[in-house]
């Protein structure tokens, strides 16, 4: 169907249309809104087609939005192509998407249905917890397949992103039973992959009961959930390494967090005789790590060899700055924190925070590998969209525009693969 607005719209469709007098109820997320924020209005079908539908309303649409029409033979999804007034009522001409909406409607019905049954089994003290578990993965897995085989059929990204927010409103009564899942679709502290998940992952330890202790276990057993337990043991023996063969080094942990990884190396932090500088936007953080440091460390570690400070990275990208409030540096690392910048901007970032290394100094930093682990979990299951999706090349081509010579950069991975380490030396 082509995207007109004139009368002549009648005269270009291909397929014949049936006329219809239907009434429907319609929802609507616009192109520029990311929440999800659902307009429901109501209007009649005026005709019908394979492919697309013709439908009066009072409110106008604009060519592209995406509409959901309830009310029609199963639930329908379309995209608009075009729109016309007519007095006080538009026509508003659909470009349906059918077979693969009904994939996904009859996967998160199946869904809901089986973790319903699964709950009820939760109540019988005979029913073995490893069969549960077994169950509930299943049907988290059933239906992420089929969330997939949706991205992939579909492949526009306005009606995939609100298919995710539809799905995740319909699973929400049951998926909302899980400590993980809820952390992942609320994020209280205000932004994703905050220090309180990230201690959650680490732990292992599912925080819910009944169903909701069996999705916290499927969360935790998650593909990328068990690469970024791994990501910590390698950053832990990367670092180790550096303090072991380094005096008095000045040391920079951007987007800190919790800083677990600088506790468990409280002893090679002591011995080296570092300053570890950690910097993070978010108190809370910050204040949990300044409890770890003074009880979980039994004081082995002091405020002068680590400091804590609440600073912005997003500033990082201009070396005078970064000179003048920090000094030159002999190690500089972050995980995590990379993987949610677009990639022009890390580019400026590397280049400075490259600039600020002492020489023999090294930038340590890792990326989540797009190629190695399934996407759903953390865009269906969860809102955990913020880190972007970029494969080796896009990493290599980060450091290039940074201006960082490829003779200088090494690449280790965690146990899975799934994460990689760049470590770049001056």
């Amino acid at each position: 169907m082509n995207n007109v607005s004139s009368q002549k719209a009648h005269d270009m469709r291909r397929h014949m249309r049936h006329p219809a007098a239907q009434p429907v109820t319609y929802a609507v997320s616009a192109i520029e809104t990311k929440n999800g924020t659902w307009l429901s209005r109501r209007g009649e079908l005026v005709d019908v087609s394979e492919t697309g539908v013709c439908m009066r309303t009072d409110h106008p649409l604009s060519p592209g939005h995406v509409v959901w029409l309830d009310g029609t033979p199963g639930t329908m999804v379309g995209i608009v192509r075009w729109c016309r007034q007519l007095d006080t009522l538009y026509r508003i001409g659909i470009e349906l998407e059918k077979t693969y909406v009904k994939i996904l409607d009859d996967a998160t019905t199946r869904f809901n249905e089986t973790l319903l049954e699964i709950e009820k089994r939760c109540q019988n003290p005979h029913e073995a917890p490893d069969d549960l578990y077994k169950a509930t993965s299943k049907a988290v897995d059933d239906v992420l397949a089929a969330c997939k085989i949706f991205e992939n059929g579909v492949r526009d990204k306005a009606m995939i992103h609100d298919a995710r927010v539809r799905f995740r409103e319909k699973t929400n009564p049951i998926l909302s039973k899980s400590v993980l899942v809820t952390h992942t679709r609320t994020w209280p502290q205000g932004y994703q992959g905050d220090y309180k998940m990230l201690e959650n992952l680490y732990r292992n330890t599912p925080l819910s009961e009944g169903i909701g202790y069996y999705l916290d276990l499927c969360c935790l057993n998650a593909q990328l959930a068990i690469a970024v337990r791994n990501r910590l043991k390698l950053l832990e023996s990367i670092l180790r390494n550096e303090f072991r063969r380094r005096q008095r080094p000045s040391v920079m942990n951007i987007a800190c967090g919790s800083c677990r990884e600088v506790f468990e190396l409280a002893e090679d932090i002591k011995r080296s005789d570092a300053t570890v500088t950690c910097i993070d936007l978010d108190n809370n953080a910050l204040a949990f790590a300044a409890d770890r440091l003074l009880f979980s460390s039994m004081s082995l570690l002091s405020s002068e060899q680590v400091i804590l400070r609440r600073y912005n990275a997003l500033r990082m990208f201009d070396h005078e700055l970064n000179l003048a409030e920090f000094g030159m540096q002999d190690i500089i690392y972050s995980v995590g924190f990379f993987d949610y910048l677009n990639s022009d901007f890390l580019s400026n970032l590397f280049g400075s925070l490259y600039d600020l290394l002492n020489p023999g100094g090294r930038l340590i930093a890792s990326f989540k590998d797009a190629d190695r682990y399934r996407h759903q979990d953390y865009h269906w299951i969860g809102d955990w969209d913020g880190f972007l999706q970029r494969t080796v090349k896009d990493f290599r081509d980060i450091f290039r525009y940074a201006g960082i010579p490829e003779s200088s950069i090494s690449e280790l991975r965690e146990e899975s693969g799934m994460i990689v380490f760049y470590l770049v030396d001056k």
